[in-house]
């Protein structure tokens, strides 16, 4: 770190800077709330998402108790064909955004397969489109987190390095300046005096 130089000019760069310091803080401060508001309501989403998933698995076990038959071939009957990301900038961090999801069913013998393969098609559709939105919402999730730890390493920057490094600056510049001009107050008096002492002898 350069040595802090102890003059008027120093003085009042350090007060210019301790200005801009206070000056960025408070938006620095408002960004990081409102990045922790949106990663709280990342959190609820996927949340919601995998509880939604969690419900939908029950509902399946109970609906078709048939697909516990390991003989019928289910590999393969439905693939993703496409998946469609947008992206949302939150207060400078891009986050995906599912837009859409291009499940298809793939075709398949109706003789050879039983006539509850129907339902199981449509079921796992759902169940991709579920799983596609949860990667998705951990993946904004974890920008967000990232995002929130940035922001937060800049306000403890300002807030409890930078700021009271200039505070410190300024008090101790004026104090040597003040002492500076004190001396040279005490100089000139013994100097007078000294002229005056030697006028007289």
């Amino acid at each position: 770190m350069a040595r802090l130089q102890l003059s008027k000019s120093s003085l009042s760069r350090e007060t210019a800077s301790l200005k801009t310091y206070k000056q960025f803080l408070p938006s620095l401060d408002l960004k990081r709330q409102e990045l922790m508001s949106q990663r709280a309501k990342a959190e609820q989403a996927l949340t919601r998402t995998k509880a939604e998933i969690e419900a939908f698995l029950r509902s399946v076990a109970e609906e078709l108790p048939m697909l516990s038959n390991d003989k019928v071939d289910l590999k393969d009957l439905v693939v993703v064909k496409a998946v469609e990301l947008g992206r949302e900038n939150i207060m400078g961090a891009h986050l995906p955004v599912l837009n859409n999801v291009e499940v298809v069913v793939c075709d398949y013998s109706f003789l050879a397969k039983p006539h509850w393969v129907d339902g199981v098609a449509e079921k796992l559709r759902e169940i991709l489109i579920l799983r596609i939105r949860v990667q998705v919402e951990e993946r904004r999730l974890a920008l967000l987190n990232a995002a929130v730890r940035v922001i937060t390493q800049r306000v403890n920057l300002f807030d409890k390095v930078l700021i009271p490094r200039a505070r410190k600056n300024i008090r101790r510049i004026k104090i040597y300046l003040s002492d500076m001009e004190r001396a040279g107050v005490i100089n000139a008096k013994l100097a007078k005096n000294k002229r005056l002492a030697e006028g007289r002898t």
